[in-house]
């Protein structure tokens, strides 16, 4: 497999919702879902300075909440946020419609639940024909279900990466990584990974 081209990729994140895992729900290790979410709103940043579109879905929002501020507030302004009511992402036609309007043919997933709307969705967009990359540090589902997702998904074909691999992947190069970081020194690296 050739590397991850920042050129040819999508970001679509995938449900992290204000009350989808609500402070009440016990079996959530709080601390890996933080993580995740401020590795997710890195990789969301770095992706609006390198000009990789954004996908944003929301299950049932009505009941789950809208996307956690951490990420809605580094969102790109061309950021596209959709309702999503089928697990699979590729299976609303609106968010089938809203990735196939990227032009883009590599899709990179982050997001929850890593063993069902995560796995639905990278399942269905490799179906279909796209490259699927799964960030597995900045996808989240409790205890085991998160193996057990990155399991089926690296079973049916599809790419698992890090954050830090992902980045290394849109940048390439040693030059280019020094000339983001001087550039946005701003963006601090999320916990647990280090450039």
């Amino acid at each position: 497999m050739p590397l991850i081209d920042r050129a040819d990729s999508a970001l679509v994140i995938i449900d992290v919702q204000n009350n989808f895992y609500p402070p009440t729900r016990l079996d959530v290790d709080r601390q890996r879902f933080d993580e995740m979410v401020q590795r997710i709103a890195w990789i969301t940043s770095v992706a609006d300075r390198l000009a990789i579109p954004v996908v944003v879905t929301e299950e049932d929002p009505a009941a789950s909440g809208h996307t956690v501020p951490e990420i809605r507030g580094v969102l790109p302004a061309k950021a596209v946020t959709l309702a999503k009511n089928a697990f699979a992402a590729w299976d609303n036609p609106g968010i089938a419609a809203a990735i196939e309007a990227t032009g883009r043919t590599t899709t990179v997933l982050v997001g929850i639940e890593t063993d069902i709307c995560v796995a639905h969705s990278a399942i269905q967009l490799h179906d279909a024909g796209k490259r699927v990359v799964v960030v597995e540090d900045a996808a989240y589902a409790p205890g085991s279900a998160h193996d057990r997702g990155l399991r089926r998904v690296g079973g049916a074909g599809i790419e698992i990466l890090s954050t830090k691999e992902l980045f290394y992947d849109w940048v390439r190069t040693i030059e280019y990584a020094d000339t983001f970081h001087d550039t946005h020194a701003d963006l601090t690296p999320p916990p647990g990974v280090r450039l």
